[in-house]
């Protein structure tokens, strides 16, 4: 370590240690076996922890403690004198109670699910009975302020990495080095978002307002993906529901109905809080590899009200770049009966793996409630009543704003983080990291000078049969997150067919409350039309199906496209959106060896190979329980958990702008995540349709398959492109992710916390005589038009997920049409991702 920097550690170091108790150390019995979950605190205070699985504690006070306390049910208290103020890494035995040897109860095993035999099943059972007359549901309507900080931290901090190339030239940041209160371990501020918020809500009619009343962040600060990123990561939770979500999975929490069959419960301890007595009850997982907590928790006598606990996830959990999740929360008391949260804190450590030393990223979030009020009603249209505007003074309050309104002071090392960055932020190096990080989180290189972002950089290039490789260049206009109107565009190149495309949007949001937008855009491309069935009218919108470099079988079936359209979309209400465009396009085939042609009486050869076509098309979209971010002409999803309900009808005009067809689509699609608690993520889909009139095949309804080797959504793995065409449809899928469930019950396979997948699909649909007539060509390349009429066709799937923690392998069979030319019974689908 540099001198320059090794002076100021040194004066921190010994200002810390005459301010600060630290300890860590092991547990052990006298047979020198690690003893779990034992009681660790300061004498004379509340502030303590319990051992990990290995006997392992950290423990950490702002205040000069002399003694700390050890204490395990059937073993004798132990006392240790704290002569320093830093006490690392000792060993601790615990001696047996001689006149409880009989009674002592072995915590690391399985624990009676009886209350007759365990009296922590007792109060559980008491805390089950209790739990909807406390909290917030117990009152009528409420209302709070809360104060929330986020932070994140890199951690595991040594000399290793503080003289390490990626930190030259910003060595001035490692002065702000702490020490993890929970962990023991250092860690470095990188980021820090504070808000303050007022939560109103009503129990009676089932709905909750929150008005941001300020926002300030460091670090990340114009990075709005990334804030959308973090803020996600924290969703709210209740610790009386059956099950916390964190993280996109669903951990059993330990007052859960279904926590006997998950938990072994110990009653530890009994003790006052403040004025209040409560029981200490022990809880840790009967199972690894399972998503789950160890911890404990005090419970009041009278009342079965939670007081205080604490979560820890088991290390052995089913969850990716995740290596500790430790949660604590506190209640106060506002009378005899009422106990309501107070505070909560969770901080979690990301790392590529879960090795002790990993270096890695601590997110730490904590949330200040206040100010209760209850039983003052609000007239319902409060609720209703959304604020679309942006507010830019929310984002910069002056200091006197925090200094009334922060619940918590910032400490030192909080202070500091906006004053380091800030620094960083002109360092030209952090500049260019800060950049690389940008790009790969939002897809385009940011132009700020010319407000112009390039890109999507992940479509530069691609790969068809007709257009041999592919490159496109595209940008955008950005001004910034907020922009009340944005322009698109592209050009690409393909080197087989020696033809450039190009395609342009805009798009202008004219009222921000309504969110009365309009939008428009030309586009002359090549397209896999029929790739879904309820298909999105987005000008620039390419199917990915065209662009696999290998596939099962040729992919030659692709059009060229020539759309222009305008339109415009209003939300009236929350999450519910209503759309009305009409789009002129030019349909014909792009290669020679697929076909477009139909039968034309108008017609010189009675055969026509190309599509004119105006269509209008008004749409309903809603979006239950969806959330957004930002208040410009295009937002962002918060959360994925939402249900997506859509319905369209499209008419087709003949004559108007030359059209070549009369015809009415109707279409309806309803997808749902449905969140199983303990039993993983289950989604549907169902897809209605239904064409009236006699349209040529570029306008029919055509089943979507998929030829590539990637595990797409909403499609047949095992059908080729155009193999089902109907005018009337109907589709089902299920898949469900079973999150670990299974495999943790295998014992040879639970250790690699591989996730099973099983998926089900179907479709059925017809095709009208008139439709097969008009689309009979002698064209020697003509598909055959057949729809699965006389029976439902069906796929089944079984998936292995998390492999590597990144690739999914899905098992694909054809259920029945087998006798189809080329039919293909069974296939494998593969994808990556970075998931939890």
């Amino acid at each position: 370590m540099k001198l320059k920097l090794f002076i100021p550690f040194l004066i921190l170091g010994l200002w810390s240690s005459m301010a600060q108790t630290k300890v860590s150390g092991h547990v052990f019995d006298e047979n020198d076996v690690p003893i779990p979950f034992a009681n660790v605190l300061f004498k004379g205070s509340t502030q303590g922890t319990i051992t990990n699985e290995d006997g392992k504690f950290y423990l950490e006070s702002d205040e000069n403690w002399e003694t700390l306390i050890i204490s395990f049910v059937g073993f004798e208290m132990l006392e240790i004198p704290l002569t320093k103020r830093v006490n690392y890494d000792l060993k601790y035995i615990l001696k047996e109670e001689a006149s409880s040897l009989d009674e002592v109860v072995i915590v690391t095993g399985k624990q009676s699910k009886k209350a007759s035999e365990n009296p922590a099943i007792r109060i559980l059972k008491k805390i089950w009975e209790r739990k909807r007359h406390n909290g917030l549901s117990q009152f009528k309507q409420y209302e709070y302020d809360q104060y929330e900080k986020v932070e994140f931290d890199l951690n595991t901090i040594d000399s290793a990495l503080i003289k390490s190339k990626l930190f030259k030239g910003m060595e001035f940041v490692f002065e702000e080095v702490d020490t993890s209160n929970v962990t023991g371990k250092t860690y470095l501020p990188i980021f820090l978002n504070e808000s303050v918020k007022k939560i109103s809500g009503d129990n009676t009619i089932n709905k909750e307002r929150e008005d941001l009343l300020g926002n300030k962040n460091s670090g990340f600060s114009n990075n709005q993906v990334i804030i959308d990123f973090i803020d996600d990561l924290y969703s709210e939770y209740n610790v009386y529901d059956n099950y916390l979500k964190f993280f996109d999975k669903s951990f059993v929490s330990p007052l859960s109905r279904t926590g006997i069959q998950t938990y072994n419960y110990v009653l530890s301890d009994s003790a006052y809080i403040g004025d209040k007595w409560c029981y200490n009850i022990i809880y840790y997982p009967r199972r690894k590899n399972e998503l789950t907590f160890k911890g404990d928790f005090w419970v009041n006598d009278s009342t079965y009200a939670i007081k205080e606990i604490n979560l820890q996830a088991s290390k052995s959990a089913n969850i990716n770049w995740v290596k500790e999740i430790y949660i604590e929360q506190e209640f106060e008391v506002l009378n005899d009966s009422v106990f309501l949260i107070e505070r909560d804190y969770f901080l979690s450590d990301f790392a590529f793996n879960k090795k002790e030393m990993s270096r890695g990223v601590y997110g730490k979030r904590t949330t200040i409630y206040d100010n209760y009020k209850f039983d003052q009603p609000k007239n319902p249209d409060f609720y209703d009543k959304d604020v679309y505007h942006y507010d830019a003074d929310v984002y910069n309050r002056e200091d006197d704003f925090w200094e009334t309104n922060r619940l918590e002071a910032l400490n030192k090392d909080e202070k500091g983080v906006y004053k380091m960055l800030d620094t960083l932020k002109t360092v030209k190096k952090f500049k260019r990291l800060y950049n690389i990080g940008s790009i790969l989180a939002s897809g385009y290189i940011e132009f700020p000078s010319i407000k112009f972002d390039y890109g999507p950089i992940f479509s530069t290039f691609g790969y068809n049969e007709v257009e041999g490789v592919r490159i496109r260049t595209g940008g955008r206009t950005y001004f910034g997150q907020n922009d009340l109107w944005r322009l698109e565009g592209f050009l690409a190149y393909g080197f087989k067919d020696d033809k450039v495309k190009h395609g342009i949007s805009g798009k202008w949001l004219l009222d921000k409350r309504s969110r009365f937008t309009i939008f428009g855009g030309h586009r002359r491309d090549i397209e896999q039309i029929g790739a879904s069935l309820t298909s999105s009218s987005d000008v620039l919108g390419r199917s990915l199906a065209s662009s696999a470099v290998i596939g099962t079988s040729t992919n030659d079936k692709l059009s060229n496209i020539n759309l222009t359209s305008f339109g415009f979309s209003v939300e009236p209400l929350r999450n519910f959106e209503i759309r009305m465009d009409g789009s002129v396009r030019k349909l014909s085939s792009a290669s020679p060896t697929f076909s477009l042609d139909y039968n034309d009486p108008n017609s010189p050869t009675g055969i026509s190979s190309e599509i004119q076509q105006y269509e209008s098309r008004l749409s309903l979209s809603y979006y239950p329980k969806r959330q957004m971010t930002g208040f410009g002409v295009e937002r962002r999803n918060k959360n994925d958990n939402f249900a997506t309900l859509f319905a369209q009808v499209s008419q087709g005009y003949r004559n108007l702008f030359n059209s070549d067809f009369d015809y009415t689509k109707v279409q309806f699609s309803y997808i749902q995540p449905w969140q199983l608690g303990g039993f993983g993520r289950l989604t549907t889909s169902v897809e209605l349709g239904k064409t009236f009139g006699e349209v040529p095949l570029g306008l029919l309804s055509v089943v979507p398959g998929n030829q590539s080797y990637f595990s797409i959504y909403n499609t047949f793995p095992q059908l080729d492109f155009y193999e089902f065409v109907t005018d009337t449809y109907s589709s089902l899928h299920i898949e469900h992710n079973f999150n670990g469930r299974i495999f943790s019950r295998i014992p040879f396979l639970k250790k690699y916390n591989l996730r099973a997948i099983a998926g089900i699909r179907g479709v059925w649909g017809e095709l009208s005589d008139e439709n097969i007539a008009l689309n009979t060509t002698n064209n020697p390349v003509q598909i055959p038009l057949v729809a699965p009429d006389s029976r439902i066709y069906y796929e089944y799937s079984f998936g292995i997920a998390n492999i590597f923690k990144v690739l999914r392998l899905d098992f694909n069979f054809r259920g029945n049409y087998l006798d189809r030319p080329n039919a293909r019974p069974f296939g494998v689908t593969g994808s990556f991702g970075f998931y939890f």
